[in-house]
C-alpha cells in the first residue's frame, strides 16, 4: 500500500518531529510512505479568510502532487478536513479538477482514523506510562468524526490510563485566524479549556492538531503550569514524545 504523507505547513515549520512520528507509525504498520518534497500548504488559512483564489491554487497544487497514491494521510484534523470537505467545492466551474479533487478527498484520512479504520492496527510502538486526557480538536471532530479512533489506539498502550476532562469536545479557542482576529475571546476560551485539563489531573493532554497544541501549551505555561505535558497523539503512539 502506497501512502502519501501530507506533513502540513504548521508541522513542517513548528514541530517537524510530529511528521516523523506519523512516518514511523505508517511504516511500522507496513505502509510504503511517499512524502512529496514540494508540498506546502493545503490552503486552509486563505480559504478561511475568504481568499478562494489562493486557496484554489494551493488545492490544485496539492491534488496534483498526491495523485496516484492509494491513500493520503494527514496528522491534522483541520488540514485533512480542508481536503475532504472543502476541496471539491473550490472547483465548481472546472469539472475535471472537481472530479480529481473528489477522488483525492475520498482517499484522504486523518492519521488516527487511518490507523484505526483502514489499517486496524493492534499494536503501536509507543511505551508511554502515565495518565492522559484527550482534547478533541474541532475540525477533526466535526468535519471528520474523529473521536473514538484516537482513544481506541491509546487503549492499545498498556501503560496509558485515559482520564477524560469535563468537556473534551469544547473548543480551545485557536481556530486558526480566529485567535488573531478575536484575541480576547480566544484567550478566554483557552483558559477555560486549560482549567478543564488541569482539573483532570493527568500527566499529559494529548491531541491531534498542532494549532490546538500550541495554543493550549502556551496558555498552560502562561498560567504557570509547567507540569502538564502537551503531546501530539502521533508522538505518543510512536514513542517519540
Amino acid at each position: 500500500m502506497r501512502v502519501g504523507l501530507f506533513v502540513t505547513c504548521l508541522v513542517d515549520t513548528m514541530r517537524p518531529r510530529i511528521g516523523f512520528a506519523a512516518l514511523d507509525l505508517l511504516e511500522a504498520a507496513g505502509c510504503e510512505v511517499v512524502v512529496p518534497a514540494a508540498q506546502t500548504c493545503c490552503g486552509q488559512p486563505a480559504y478561511n479568510s475568504g481568499d478562494s483564489g489562493v486557496a484554489r491554487r494551493l488545492a490544485r497544487k496539492l491534488v496534483l502532487e498526491f495523485e496516484g497514491l492509494d491513500h493520503v494521510v494527514v496528522p491534522s484534523g483541520s488540514c485533512a478536513g480542508m481536503i475532504k470537505t472543502h476541496y471539491p467545492g473550490l472547483f465548481g466551474d472546472d469539472p475535471e479538477m472537481r472530479a480529481r479533487a473528489e477522488a483525492l478527498a475520498e482517499r484522504t484520512w486523518e492519521l488516527t482514523d487511518f490507523l484505526h479504520t483502514v489499517l486496524a492496527v493492534e499494536r503501536v510502538p509507543g511505551d508511554f506510562v502515565g495518565t492522559v486526557t484527550y482534547h478533541d480538536s474541532c475540525a477533526g471532530l466535526r468535519e471528520l468524526g474523529v473521536k473514538a479512533q484516537p482513544r481506541a489506539l491509546l487503549a492499545r498502550m498498556p501503560g496509558v490510563t485515559l482520564r477524560e476532562m469535563a468537556a473534551p469536545e469544547e473548543c480551545c479557542g485557536f481556530g486558526g485566524t480566529f485567535s488573531a482576529k478575536f484575541g480576547d475571546v480566544s484567550a478566554g476560551m483557552a483558559e477555560r479549556k486549560c482549567r478543564q485539563i488541569q482539573a483532570a489531573g493527568a500527566d499529559a493532554v494529548v491531541l491531534g492538531d498542532l494549532g490546538c497544541m500550541l495554543n493550549i501549551e502556551g496558555k498552560l505555561r502562561r498560567m504557570g503550569d509547567e507540569r502538564t505535558r502537551v503531546v501530539h497523539v502521533a508522538e505518543l503512539l510512536a514513542g517519540t514524545e
